[in-house]
């Protein structure tokens, strides 16, 4: 599974990427906004960082002015993948930037036909949003389940499955499990993935065993 990280925070996105465990970023303009900087000049910034995909979102509703804001941020950096929201004129400028060789991520999918829909126009990546699903009582991850097995049907169809609004641990693991490609997450979740209560107690175990030695490795 690859991870793309979710911020918007420069600074967050190059000390993850230092671990090797960054293969992409996802972004839109609520996050950009936090940092208070100028939104082209970030995603630029952050392409520069990760070499994999960087997800700008268009703020456009309207098919016109949506397609010349992705086309102006497809301009920003070879590894920039336009993000639109799940609309008729979201897949139809999806369709159009992706006949143009520009990656494209479909964003806010909540159900199996709208994910199926994305596909048909040459979405690169799908994004269904787990955590709000779950937030108005409904499984998440039984969409990415349907979505799983649709595609699986189909090879034609090359989306791949961004699992977005990952709130947990146990959201990611649920995720792979059922093959999802991708999972977008906070920081703070990327970090707790190597967290374990065991682990903790094992190594505080292995330093006062070693201390106990008087010895040093240098």
């Amino acid at each position: 599974m690859k991870f793309f990280v979710d911020t918007g925070d420069v600074q967050e996105i190059r000390d993850l990427a230092a671990t090797g465990m960054v293969d992409g970023v996802t972004t839109n303009p609520s996050l950009i906004a936090k940092t208070g900087r100028n939104f082209i000049e970030v995603v630029e910034e952050i392409c520069g960082i990760v070499e994999g995909p960087v997800s700008a979102e268009v703020a456009a509703t309207e098919h016109d002015q949506m397609l010349a804001e992705g086309r102006r941020l497809a301009k920003i950096a070879p590894n920039v993948c336009v993000k639109v929201p799940l609309t008729w004129n979201g897949l139809k400028v999806c369709r159009k930037l992706a006949d143009e060789g520009t990656k494209v991520n479909v964003t806010l999918c909540f159900s199996p036909g709208q994910a199926l829909l994305a596909g048909k126009a040459g979405a690169t990546f799908v994004s269904p949003f787990v955590g709000r699903l779950d937030d108005i009582a409904h499984e998440g991850m039984d969409l990415i389940a349907d979505i799983v097995t649709i595609f699986a049907n189909y090879p034609a169809i090359e989306t791949e499955i961004l699992v977005a609004s990952a709130r947990s641990t146990l959201h990611v693991v649920q995720a792979a499990r059922l093959g999802a490609h991708v999972a977008t997450l906070p920081p703070k979740v990327l970090h707790q993935l190597a967290m374990h209560p065991l682990t903790d107690k094992g190594l505080d175990a292995f330093v006062a065993d070693w201390k106990k030695t008087g010895q040093s490795i240098l």
